[in-house]
């Protein structure tokens, strides 16, 4: 039997934590005893899962924030490092669609925010609090990414190529890290019962999808003091890290 996971004290940043998969990694990190850091732009869904995590005793910090807002990412870092003076999570769970389209149809605008929230924002989360999980005893990473990294579906493209590049830097970040207590994985959630999911495939059957209930409690393992990998990815629907390969 696997003993309950204890993170009691440690300190965790999940971002896009008003709703889906970012709510429900939220919650969980909660009920193994973190002090929860909540971002999100959704007040209504902060406060939710605030109430949530603190009907069930845990503790949490809301954070209303666009992150779009590259000089309030630095201030989250700011502000963790004069309470707290470490962190010992990150999950960086935070991104957008954009659409699903031919290449050549896509609007500047939608491309670049694509760009700015799920590749920029979370480099400089990454900036923010790389000193601050370097100062944790044993800091996590975790970096929501998505198959579409790998497959390059048609139509895709946007997101895809958004995915592989926090990727990379998640690998990139780990080689850096290899020789601390810091360990830094990307996790792929799989097709999700999501509102994202949604907007990509509209004719799908959402009951035929997993809950992100059941995937945040597969990847919150993922934060423990006691893992070992680091710059790989983690499976979600298979429940198993895998490593990259060169392309062949």
């Amino acid at each position: 039997m696997t003993p309950a996971l204890d993170l009691s004290g440690r300190i965790a940043v999940v971002t896009g934590a008003s709703r889906g998969i970012g709510y429900f990694i939220a919650k969980e990190l909660a009920a193994a005893g973190a002090h929860v850091i909540a971002v999100a732009r959704t007040v209504g869904g902060l406060e939710e899962l605030d109430d949530q995590i603190k009907a069930a005793g845990g503790q949490a910090t809301l954070v209303p924030l666009d992150l779009a807002d590259m000089a309030g990412i630095d201030r989250l870092g700011g502000a963790i490092h004069e309470r707290w003076g470490k962190l010992d999570i990150l999950v960086a769970n935070a991104a957008v669609l954009g659409v699903i389209s031919p290449i050549g149809h896509v609007e500047a605008k939608t491309f670049e925010k694509v760009m700015t929230i799920n590749v920029t924002s979370t480099w400089r989360l990454i900036r923010s609090v790389d000193p601050l999980l370097r100062a944790s005893d044993a800091g996590r990473a975790i970096i929501l990414s998505s198959n579409a990294a790998h497959s390059a579906r048609a139509f895709w493209a946007p997101y895809a190529a958004s995915k592989a590049a926090v990727e990379t830097m998640m690998r990139s970040w780990a080689h850096e890290a290899e020789n601390l207590p810091l360990r830094v994985n990307a996790a792929d959630p799989g097709a999700t019962r999501t509102a994202m999911r949604a907007q990509a495939v509209p004719g799908e059957d959402p009951e035929t999808l997993p809950h992100p209930s059941e995937i945040a409690k597969r990847i919150v393992p993922l934060a423990s003091p006691d893992l070992k990998e680091t710059g790989l990815i983690f499976q979600a629907k298979h429940n198993r890290f895998v490593a990259y390969r060169q392309p062949e």
